[in-house]
């Protein structure tokens, strides 16, 4: 390709300005015409010979030598040029070092927490929520709190009426009668097996009303009821917490059993990570995890360890606890696990914050020298660990940036010099 662009440069030089030479020589032409004698005569021919193959022959030549050293030249260069290239050194006073918050850190190799990823979901604590529900076939008549609402334990939720709780306040306002009108009566006024059988009956009918999930208050205040008033009876908080879902309407039937209302206290919570199922790893309880929502890490630790696997995802579940006391954290939410395990061997390693990027696309750490200096150094990753990268390339006891190195490669671009010439 390079020959080809030159021989067209060349001839196109050639056409416009090539030497001509004239040369003058004894031309004999003979004439045999009509008898006529030969004769000599001197002619001067013009452009009989040019000298530009030749003149372009050895432009081209010295254009092939020039060429061939010029991509050998190239050539070592890319293969073995950045080797003997000098390494730019930055100084930094240290002032500027303390300006920057750099920090030079003694490669140690030492023992560190390898880290494995698995997705999750917050869901709420089975173990601490309430499901509300009636105990026996009901129809809503009023709500008292809505979705999303912070409750306290012992607050009125919702008010619903049933048949069959209003034929048990009538039963147990005349078991009651009954049973206080006997306690009354002097002894031997009333034989003992109906006293016993008025107490059974007045028992009965309170533990009916209980069943149905009435409180001692409202079943004590059922004897005060008005006619209008019987049937009615108010569910109310078992726990504290937040209502996470209200899914039923004021005038609706609801057969006994019916999810109302699930109230959880998001101030611990549950998170499922899914696990592959050829996961084999032993995951002790307690086992500390963190995890990742918005940015932001909170701590758990493992609480259970599912022995079967799910046939829909094919996944394995490790349930965890983490606390919530700020309610940042709601049931639903996807979320990013990072388990711990400690690494086998030992290994340099460095803070993820000390890479940089070199112009070729390489990895890189600040080696620091004597007097201030810090050289850019490439390196190699290994393995990743808890906020930490191990790097190949360097020896143990070398000293290098492990904070403040995006502030040590800016002034370094500050001098506007790039060793590779790039």
């Amino acid at each position: 390709m390079i020959f080809t662009k030159l021989f067209k440069f060349v001839r196109a030089r050639v056409r416009t300005n090539r030497p001509r030479f004239f040369i003058t020589f004894s031309h004999t032409v003979a004439q045999r015409s009509h008898g006529e004698r030969t004769c000599q005569r001197p002619h001067r021919f013009k452009g009989a010979l040019h000298m530009g193959p030749i003149y372009l022959g050895g432009v081209l030549l010295s254009l092939a030598s020039w060429a061939a050293n010029s991509t050998e030249f190239a050539s070592e260069h890319a293969e073995g040029g950045h080797e003997n290239e000098p390494k730019q050194v930055t100084h930094l006073t240290q002032a500027q070092q303390r300006l920057a918050g750099i920090k030079v850190t003694t490669l140690i190799k030492q023992f560190f927490q390898s880290q494995m990823y698995a997705p999750g979901e917050i869901k709420a604590n089975g173990y601490t929520s309430y499901v509300l529900s009636p105990r026996v076939v009901s129809l809503v008549v009023k709500r008292h709190a809505t979705l999303g609402q912070h409750i306290t334990k012992g607050a009125p939720l919702v008010t619903l009426f049933s048949a069959d709780v209003a034929t048990g306040q009538t039963q147990y306002r005349l078991a009651k009668a009954q049973w206080n009108r006997l306690k009354k009566m002097k002894a031997g006024t009333v034989s003992e097996k109906e006293a016993l059988i008025a107490q059974v009956e007045y028992e009965v009918a309170y533990s009916q009303l209980a069943a149905f999930g009435l409180t001692n208050t409202d079943i004590e205040q059922s004897i005060d009821l008005t006619p209008q008033s019987l049937g009615e009876y108010t569910l109310y908080a078992q726990t504290s917490g937040a209502i996470l879902s209200d899914d039923f309407a004021q005038g609706q039937r609801v057969d006994s059993g019916t999810e109302l209302m699930l109230i959880a206290d998001e101030a611990n919570l549950w998170v499922d990570a899914q696990l592959s199922a050829n996961q084999t790893l032993n995951i002790a309880m307690d086992t500390p995890v963190k995890i990742k929502v918005n940015n932001r890490y909170y701590s758990a630790k493992v609480s259970q360890e599912a022995h079967t696997i799910n046939q829909i995802t094919r996944t394995r579940v490790v349930r965890l606890t983490v606390e919530n006391t700020d309610h940042t954290l709601h049931p639903g939410m996807f979320t990013d696990v990072y388990f711990s395990f400690q690494a086998d061997r030992k290994a340099l390693a460095v803070p993820e914050s000390a890479l940089m990027r070199t112009a070729d696309g390489d990895w890189s750490v600040f080696v620091a020298g004597e007097a201030n200096e810090f050289t850019a150094t490439d390196v190699e990753l290994g393995k990743k660990f808890v906020g930490m990268q191990q790097i190949i390339g360097l020896k143990e006891g070398v000293r290098v940036v492990t904070h403040g190195a995006f502030f040590v490669m800016s002034e370094q671009a500050k001098t506007g010099f790039d060793p590779h010439n790039h």
